[in-house]
């Protein structure tokens, strides 16, 4: 059996490492493998499509105790996946699929406008990370037929509820804001509010389902 490779680590700042490692699958098992079982120090895991962002506290670790101990479980501990469903009730998105790409990803992928919903609406999402803007969360579970590459020239504004397609992830954006995904439909559901606990309800490591919502 082969040995994974360490991540490469480096320091950022005076209490954060940033653990560079090679996919997405990577940075979701070494965060499941620290969320699991947190080294001693360590504060919050912030996961990107191939960073791993581990900040801890200067009075209880150092970086190079955990650069170690991250290197272990990144060596030791390859079985370990994330849990789909998180610490969350399962959430459904319901979509109108009215967006203006839709009729264009069809034509890209060969399929009808039907049948882009049908396997739009067919996985079940997992909340990989967030980023981009507040509220935003990179789903994984796209059909790989939908994995088109972001468009050559991004619109000035979304709107708030647009249900997109990009690089082989699903989002949602949770404000009005310019943006580059193919907007496949829109959704009605806030995904960002400050008043709530937490305001977003695209967190990392829940587990999402679409629903069509009539056109």
């Amino acid at each position: 059996m082969t040995t994974p490779a360490g991540p490469v680590l480096r320091p950022m700042g005076g209490a954060a490492l940033l653990a560079e490692l090679d996919g997405l699958d990577a940075v979701l098992a070494l965060r499941a493998a620290l969320a699991a079982d947190p080294p001693h120090g360590v504060r919050e895991l912030v996961a990107a499509a191939r960073t791993l962002l581990i900040t801890y506290d200067p009075a209880a670790t150092g970086p190079g105790p955990l650069a170690r101990e991250v290197t272990r479980r990144a060596t030791t501990s390859p079985a370990v996946r994330p849990d789909p469903a998180g610490h969350h009730e399962e959430l459904t998105v319901p979509v109108r699929y009215d967006g203006p790409d839709l009729d264009e990803v069809a034509r890209r992928t060969g399929l009808t406008t039907q049948e882009v919903i049908a396997r739009h609406t067919a996985p079940r999402y997992t909340v990989a990370f967030a980023g981009f803007a507040p509220g935003f969360g990179y789903l994984t579970g796209t059909d790989p037929l939908l994995a088109l590459p972001r468009r050559a020239e991004p619109r000035t504004e979304v709107p708030a509820g647009a249900v997109a397609v990009a690089g082989g992830f699903t989002g949602v954006y949770p404000r009005p804001s310019p943006g580059g995904w193919h907007l496949l439909g829109t959704t009605s559901l806030t995904l960002w509010d400050e008043r709530r606990d937490p305001p977003a309800l695209l967190v990392p490591g829940r587990s999402v389902r679409l629903q069509e919502a009539g056109r």
